[in-house]
């Protein structure tokens, strides 16, 4: 019944969001082609100048995977996720995660090719790559592009909600397809 009315709302959600926007649009007097292309040369801009800050981070990640510092992690910590749940196959892609959101969907990728899209890891990869954030990638490009040196307490925020956002997929996972 819960799959049922999950499946009715995804069917619909799409084209409800197609409607909505530009009918909510067109109610506020909002011209939407106008500011739809300020907003996208606005984007070009903004990409501009965070090209050296997402080239930096891309050799970063790079030298970490390369270097085996992720299977070391890896086995480091398979044991305490064990406690929670977490299979040992999922933890390179929930440590990738807050790193690079492409890093993470090519372990989500190989982890669905390897286990299927319907298996319990399938479905807990998918289910956290929904629920996290790739924080350290935030932090570098967009603080980066306007200049914010001192993030404050946006890392360890970061962080938690990540942490927390792991811990709730695996949680959500189990309830929900068993195992």
């Amino acid at each position: 019944m819960f799959m049922e009315i999950i499946s009715g709302i995804s069917t619909y959600a799409i084209p409800f969001i197609l409607l909505a926007i530009p009918t909510y649009a067109f109610v506020k007097k909002v011209k939407v082609y106008e500011s739809f292309t300020d907003g996208a040369k606005e984007g070009f801009e903004t990409a501009v100048r965070i090209i050296p800050y997402l080239v930096a981070m891309l050799v970063a990640i790079g030298v970490f995977r390369a270097s085996g510092a992720m299977d070391v992690v890896t086995s480091i910590l398979s044991p305490i996720t064990n406690l929670i749940g977490m299979p040992a196959e999922v933890l390179p892609m929930a440590l990738m995660r807050p790193l690079s959101g492409g890093g993470a969907t090519g372990i989500m990728s190989d982890l669905i090719t390897n286990h299927g899209p319907d298996s319990l890891i399938g479905r807990m990869a998918s289910i956290m790559m929904g629920s996290t954030e790739t924080t350290f990638y935030v932090l570098a490009v967009y603080f980066g592009a306007v200049a914010i040196k001192k993030t404050r307490h946006a890392l360890p925020a970061g962080l938690i909600a990540d942490g927390v956002g792991l811990i709730t997929a695996v949680i959500v996972t189990r309830l929900m397809f068993g195992a």
